[in-house]
């Protein structure tokens, strides 16, 4: 099951603070921007994305509870 949860940073340190975060989670999270599609638990791939515009976190799980509770502060 898919799960969206719309995503802002707002400084560099979010970044790698979200990615850390993230990372922690055994299943896909992928970071959604217009037509582009990154891996949440890359940093690359996360500076890839114009990160002025809206992003959104699709989590490939069924339950989505502990991760939102862990990335509150970036929605």
């Amino acid at each position: 099951m898919k799960h969206t949860i719309d995503i802002k940073f707002l400084s560099i340190s979010d970044v790698k603070e979200f990615a850390d975060i993230v990372s922690a989670f055994n299943y896909d999270i992928d970071l959604v921007s217009g037509r582009y599609v990154v891996d949440a638990k890359s940093i690359m791939g996360i500076f890839s994305l114009d990160l002025s515009k809206p992003i959104s976190l699709v989590a490939h799980t069924d339950d989505i509870k502990p991760l939102a509770e862990a990335i509150r502060k970036f929605c």
